[in-house]
């Protein structure tokens, strides 16, 4: 049996690719800082017939997240895809506004959180020879918007670091790729709004994980 760690997991993205990879026979655990959501997601999940679990931790916490993802892997027996999606907001800085301070929460749960949370998993996936490593980020990772400039500042970082990831670890049986998403996570979003049902995202994730053949997907197309 295979487990996905979804991290940042919620009702949206995150139910969907626990349902996806669940109906593929995969094992999920969902981790994010509500114990209350993860267990609503949990049941949703564990109501289609997917074994699912919720691990409680905030992903700006290293030992936290750390801790979250070694007792799932305890559970489950191995993590073989890490999903890392945790929404850090929209906070609005432009350029010459931003500081160490307003940068630095952006940083902590979006870079340090990624690369904490790869830390936690990637042993054991080396030792096994394969594993799947995906990360989610923004449209302003690659063409930023003046007004997130904290945001993009962090999404671009992670997305650096990913495709370094990518291109040392892809002859260990490794995959690394980055989601980068300019729309809305919506199934119903308002008219004019671009956006992409969670559903249809979630299965792009699982054809990347299965093709292994990109470092970075963006959507819309």
């Amino acid at each position: 049996m295979s487990t996905i760690a979804i991290v940042g997991a919620g009702p949206g993205l995150g139910a969907s690719l626990g349902r996806v990879f669940g109906s593929y026979g995969f094992d999920v655990a969902l981790i994010s800082r509500s114990k209350t959501n993860l267990d609503a997601v949990a049941t949703g999940l564990i109501e289609k017939g997917v074994t699912a679990e919720g691990f409680a931790a905030d992903v700006a916490d290293t030992a936290s997240l750390t801790a979250a993802l070694e007792t799932a892997a305890t559970r489950f027996g191995r993590i073989d895809v890490l999903e890392f999606s945790p929404y850090a907001g929209l906070v609005r800085v432009n350029p010459a506004d931003v500081t160490l301070d307003n940068l630095r929460p952006a940083i902590e749960e979006l870079l340090y959180g990624a690369v904490t949370a790869t830390k936690a998993v990637l042993p054991a996936m080396l030792q096994a020879g394969t594993g799947t490593l995906l990360y989610t980020t923004g449209g302003g990772a690659i063409t930023p918007y003046p007004f997130l400039a904290t945001l993009n500042a962090a999404q671009a970082a992670l997305r650096n670091w990913v495709h370094n990831l990518h291109n040392t670890l892809a002859e260990q049986g490794i995959h690394a790729a980055t989601v980068a998403i300019n729309a809305m996570i919506a199934d119903n979003a308002p008219a004019g709004i671009p956006a992409i049902a969670p559903d249809d995202l979630a299965r792009a994730y699982w054809n990347l994980h299965i093709r292994r053949d990109v470092a970075e997907l963006v959507l819309p197309a």
